[in-house]
């Protein structure tokens, strides 16, 4: 005698689950995993206790000054930057390694800080964007070339830019033009002007050589 059809799933014989119980149990098991969703997600749950969150306290060396923050395991160099520390010069686009918008320097050397976990730099000197200025506002020379070439349209991957040209002209301070292109390849331009750029770059390598920027015509020569 065959079975009845509510102890068949998919019409194979269930050994003694039936279609109704089997219901009844994936109904139940959704149950129990949104109620313990709602135990985690909801505002009124209990606080986890603090070795739990992952958060700890960290002092980091940023533009030359000792900040503490409160930083997750899994939180990235970037996250810390522009949302803990307010240091928003530090764009994020790819976060992913791809555009180097997030570009720091990390003991003079230039690192997206997209993929940088914040608790691996204790130690370590950061230096974004906002700390290229001498204190009495005095622009980096490389920021000077920008301003002086205009070599950026929208200027969001500019401080991407600027920090790898820091970075490279740290070790290489007199390049060719072949030379600043490959020392800076890791960063993309969305509007693609990449020929003004290097305009602009060449001249902040020239200002870090002469100390002062060129005066009249020949600085375009």
């Amino acid at each position: 005698m065959s079975e009845p059809e509510d102890q068949k799933i998919d019409g194979v014989p269930s050994n003694g689950i039936t279609r109704r119980k089997f219901i009844l149990g994936v109904i139940a098991g959704g149950a129990v995993v949104g109620a313990a969703s709602y135990r985690f997600l909801s505002p009124h749950h209990a606080p986890l206790p603090p070795e739990s969150s992952g958060e700890r306290l960290l002092t980091l060396n940023v533009n030359g000054k000792l900040r503490r923050v409160d930083v997750m395991k899994q939180e990235t160099l970037s996250q810390t930057l522009r949302y803990k520390l307010g240091l928003t010069g530090t764009k994020v686009a790819c976060d992913r390694a791809e555009c180097g918008s997030c570009t720091v320097l990390l003991d003079d050397v230039p690192h997206y800080s997209c993929s940088v976990l914040t608790h691996t730099v204790r130690g370590r000197k950061i230096v974004t964007i906002e700390g290229l200025a001498s204190p009495n506002g005095k622009l980096h020379p490389v920021q000077q070339g920008i301003v002086d070439e205009q070599g950026f349209q929208c200027a969001f991957c500019m401080t991407g830019f600027t920090m790898a040209a820091v970075g490279y002209l740290k070790k290489n301070p007199n390049p060719t033009r072949a030379e600043l292109a490959h020392g800076v390849s890791g960063n993309l331009c969305r509007c693609q002007d990449y020929s003004k750029i290097l305009d602009a770059l060449m001249r902040g390598a020239e200002y870090m050589r002469t100390g002062t920027p060129a005066a009249g015509p020949e600085r375009r020569a």
